[in-house]
Parts: structure tokens; sequence; C-alpha cells
């Protein structure tokens, strides 16, 4: 299910947004290509670049940030006109360095997010118990850029 830059839309993207924002939440963690999710989330990597083994030259990397960015903007534009302005969640105090439980485990998605995303922007649809959020993350400088699409349940996300 993931593009490389350039190949969506952000009408397409918001065709993936709209099909996997109104899928059931599975009852046990469970992984489909470029999606996967467990009790109370969905994630799915939206459009990725290309890998950096090869060519990690500031050129390529500034490249595929740009169309990476473009892309969110593209379909942050249009989450924003169906459900209105997002909120900014700062995903760092999910990855538990601010507590002294060493058993910590942050609930998903933001366990999963917070290892790749600094911030996420989140939409919350009217008339659901749901939210949406998009962030691009890089798990390793050498891997892809991702543009990531996630939704979990409204009590999963303080607010």
């Amino acid at each position: 299910m993931p593009t490389q830059h350039l190949t969506c839309s952000a009408d397409e993207l918001m065709h993936v947004v709209d099909s996997v924002h109104a899928m059931p939440f599975p009852s046990q963690e469970e992984r489909a290509a470029d999606r996967w999710g467990g009790p109370g989330y969905h994630v799915v990597v939206l459009v990725e670049s290309q890998d950096f083994w090869e060519d990690r030259s500031s050129e390529t990397v500034e490249e595929a940030e740009e169309s990476i960015a473009a892309d969110f903007a593209g379909l942050a534009v249009l989450l924003t006109e169906r459900w209105g302005a997002p909120e900014a969640v700062d995903l760092a105090s999910y990855l538990g360095l601010d507590f002294p439980d060493p058993d910590f485990e942050a609930p998903e998605p933001m366990g999963f997010l917070s290892n790749l995303a600094g911030s996420m922007q989140v939409w919350r649809p009217p008339a659901s118990d749901r939210w949406v959020a998009l962030a691009i993350g890089q798990a390793d400088p050498e891997w892809p850029l991702q543009l990531l699409a996630a939704f979990g349940e409204g009590s999963a996300l303080p607010g």
C-alpha cells in the first residue's frame, strides 16, 4: 500500500484514510502489508520515500523530505476542511523517558509512533469516538521517510 513519493494525489491518500478510518479495530495484533493494528488502533504507511543506504547526500534527503512534507500538507488540507483544525501532539512523552517505572509501556499506536516521529497532527472527527493522526517518521537515517496515518480510540489519547 505505501507509494513512492509523487505517485499519489491528496484525494487518493484521503481515500485510504477514509477506508482505514471505517475499519473495525482488530481484537488482537495483526499486520497486513503496510497496515497494522490491534485493539483500539490502526497504523498505515501512506507514502514512503526511497531508502538512503546507497545515497545519503543532502540533495537526495532534502528532495525526499520535501516530497513527503508536500504529501503531508496536501492531505492535511483535506482533513482540516472536513474535520477542522488539528491539534499537535508531542510524542516524546510516550517514550517513557520521564517515568521512573522501568515497566512503563506507552499505549499503541503512540508507543510505535514515538520511536519514529517527534509529533503528530490529530483530527477528532465529530460524531466519532476515534481520532485520526498524521506523522512523518523515519526509523533510522538510512531507512525511508514515511508518511503515516494513525487511527485510535478517543480514550487512548488525552485531550
